[in-house]
């Protein structure tokens, strides 16, 4: 009966271990985004006056949604350039997404570098044109293969799982010890 007393206290103790992401900090979300534990995309926010950028790198690509400042209202035809550190590069418009793209080789391999770049983009949309300047911040460990990690969770109730078994063969056999049987 002990060892079905561990199994429980060991089974109440595990969500505990979801609480808190590795090195034990929280992961409900409450980290800035670029401080976000596993494969959280990395993210830039820029605006002037009249507009505002907001973008996503992930999945290979850097995804860009620009609108008004003042309205909020998607900027959809328009035309978007980045500058990092001299290299340019013109992003697509998906109309599909309502976003756009920037899919270069060249200028992700850059970019997808672990530290801080400094971007500044071009956008003109009919009769204006505006200048955007952001950070975009890349760790190291959003940029590098995530070596595969113990599946902690599924080990420990594999182990609560043995245990009570265990614990019921232990009290089925004193029972039957008992009765004689």
């Amino acid at each position: 009966m002990k060892l079905l007393h561990i199994a429980l206290l060991f089974l109440a103790m595990t969500p505990a271990a979801y609480a808190h992401g590795p090195d034990g900090d929280h992961a409900h979300g409450d980290a800035p985004a670029s401080q976000a534990t596993g494969g959280s995309p990395s993210r830039i926010e820029a605006f002037t006056e009249s507009f505002e950028l907001v973008g996503l790198l992930q999945a290979g690509e850097l995804s860009l949604f620009v609108d008004r400042y003042e309205t909020n209202e998607p900027v959809l035809i328009g035309k978007l350039e980045a500058d990092l550190n001299g290299m340019k590069t013109a992003a697509k418009f998906r109309a599909e997404r309502g976003d756009y793209v920037i899919d270069e080789a060249g200028f992700l391999n850059a970019l997808t570098k672990a530290g801080r770049h400094a971007l500044v983009f071009t956008l003109t949309a009919g009769n204006e044109s505006d200048l955007l300047e952001g950070t975009l911040e890349v760790r190291a460990t959003a940029t590098t293969e995530q070596p595969d990690h113990f599946p902690w969770a599924w080990a420990g109730a594999g182990l609560v799982a043995a245990l009570a078994l265990i614990a019921l063969t232990v009290k089925l056999r004193r029972s039957n010890s008992l009765t004689g049987k």
